[in-house]
């Protein structure tokens, strides 16, 4: 795929991926907030329910007593009437109605007592309606006439009240808070009306007057300007007097996000899992397009690496067609042996390949057996003692563990071991040095191969059992292999249950540990 494709197509998949968890974000906010607008105007819509049932009850209750006191005192102080006459023409000629309304007032002087005033007594009205109509009947002659008059009383107690409500507010705005109503009474009537709303939030009260805290407050209760809610009670306009109930709702934050928590909840988890499903699938296409470029590498230094010994196989066949060669054993044999060598490198380099395709098909057959790992390790130093000889360098062992035995595959143990090995002498600019030291540690055998070649940064450590990977050293080619040994090596190791670990400094060499399981 084109890498500028690849590039937009990543851009936007992230550009969507954004859009999305803004979409949600919005959301969340826009209904956090619509909630919260709504649970203040449902605290508000309690507040003032509170206020006037609070108001109600108590003129309710004093008009009770002011109507038993009507009932049971004798005569009233004074009477006034208001009353309207008029007259209206009936059906027939002869007919003539006269309606008189009039509203009859009477005055009561009451003890102001049972209003717990200071006032020694107060002026109260008692309000009747009068009602007469009047039918005027003409006689045949004229002159004779008939009255039919009927009358109708009765006391218009919601006009009553109205005017007593009025006084009565007049009157007890003097009267001290805490005498008018309780703690307990506001306390209840709050908590009914809010959980008939929907609203269990914990709450604290009080109720101020001009600004200054009376008596009817909840022990806990703080003036927080920007968070309580305010309601006017008792409130006077003709005098300009009253007093104030603030609320505070403590846990108003967690009502409002339990009312949105599901739909949040479930809204996060799919977000989530988009998220995740983005990076997952972004991962996995970076992985592919590495491990594409790493085959590409690993096919062309393969190629590189059968390139030279299939072209010094066929100068060395083209020297044995030399007649002075095919004369001389010497140099036949050693143009024979360059042949037989090149060609079981070639050999083991399939071998190598071949090895790894098993691995991951998991084919590869590993019986085990009882093996000395002391006599093993000798064994994987024969493969490569020549080699380092050569280069001048050394292979010193410090074999200190008393206990060897472990159960492995023979073969592919000392593969693991001579791969070990040829690295370190391939990552060695100088002469190899090679030290390899054995100690038993608990139950188990631990073999460690250090040296004293490039070493590793922490990244490549991190890196160098991945398959095709190869520690970078300048030119792709300067040191040979296809990445396939450390792989190959932990594969097998983990199939022993063993485990292998790495230890490295740029420049000062690396130390690689296996640790295997001892068996009695």
């Amino acid at each position: 795929m084109d890498k500028k494709l690849f590039g937009l197509m990543i851009a936007l998949m992230a550009l969507s991926l954004l859009g999305i968890i803004f979409v949600q974000w919005y959301w969340i906010s826009n209904s956090y907030n619509n909630k919260e607008d709504q649970f203040i105007t449902t605290v508000r819509q309690v507040l003032v329910e509170t206020s006037n049932e609070i108001e109600l009850d108590e003129v309710e209750k004093y008009f009770d007593m002011y109507s038993k006191f009507i009932e049971e005192k004798g005569g009233s102080e004074g009477i006034s009437i208001n009353e309207l006459i008029y007259n209206i023409n009936g059906d027939q000629a002869n007919d003539a109605y006269i309606f008189s309304d009039g509203i009859q007032e009477e005055d009561y002087k009451l003890s102001s007592n049972f209003l717990d005033s200071e006032i020694d007594s107060i002026i109260f009205k008692r309000i009747i309606s009068k009602q007469k109509i009047t039918k005027i009947i003409k006689g045949i002659d004229g002159n004779d006439k008939t009255e039919i008059v009927t009358e109708n009383f009765r006391r218009l107690k919601d006009y009553e009240k109205a005017r007593f409500e009025k006084t009565f507010n007049n009157i007890s705005v003097n009267t001290p808070i805490h005498r008018r109503v309780s703690v307990e009474t506001i306390d209840n009537l709050i908590s009914q009306k809010a959980k008939a709303r929907g609203i269990n939030s914990k709450f604290q009260f009080a109720v101020f007057s001009n600004n200054i805290p009376t008596k009817i407050r909840s022990k806990e209760f703080n003036l927080m300007p920007e968070t309580t809610f305010k309601v006017p009670l008792f409130e006077n306009n003709d005098i300009n007097k009253g007093y104030q109930l603030y609320v505070n709702f403590y846990e108003q934050e967690r009502d409002v996000l339990g009312s949105i928590l599901g739909m949040t909840i479930l809204s996060l988890i799919f977000t989530t899992v988009i998220f995740i499903t983005f990076f997952s699938a972004l991962s996995q296409i970076f992985k592919q397009r590495q491990l594409a470029e790493i085959k590409n590498d690993f096919i062309n230094n393969m190629t590189h690496e059968f390139k030279t010994p299939i072209a010094t196989i066929n100068l060395a066949l083209d020297a044995l067609k030399n007649p002075k060669v095919k004369a001389s054993e010497e140099f036949s044999a050693k143009y024979t042996k360059m042949i037989r060598d090149e060609n079981k490198r070639m050999h083991e380099q399939v071998e190598n390949v071949l090895r790894i395709s098993k691995l991951d098909k998991n084919e590869l057959d590993l019986p085990k057996e009882r093996i000395e790992l002391h006599g093993l390790i000798e064994d994987a130093i024969s493969h490569i003692e020549l080699i380092v000889e050569n280069r001048g360098g050394y292979i010193n062992t410090h074999l200190g563990a008393l206990k060897t035995d472990v159960l492995v595959n023979e073969s592919h143990m000392t593969n693991v071991l001579v791969n070990l090995l040829d690295n370190a002498v391939k990552y060695s600019e100088d002469s190899p040095k090679i030290d390899i030291f054995t100690e038993n540690v608990r139950n188990g055998v631990v073999l460690k191969i250090r040296d004293q070649g490039l070493g590793m940064t922490k990244g490549e450590q991190r890196k160098i059992f991945e398959k095709f990977y190869r520690v970078p050293t300048g030119d792709i080619h300067n040191v040979k292999g296809h990445g396939l040994g450390l792989s190959y090596a932990k594969r097998i190791l983990n199939d022993h249950d063993a485990t292998i670990s790495v230890e490295s400094e740029l420049g000062k060499g690396s130390t690689f540990s296996i640790k295997l399981h001892l068996i009695s």
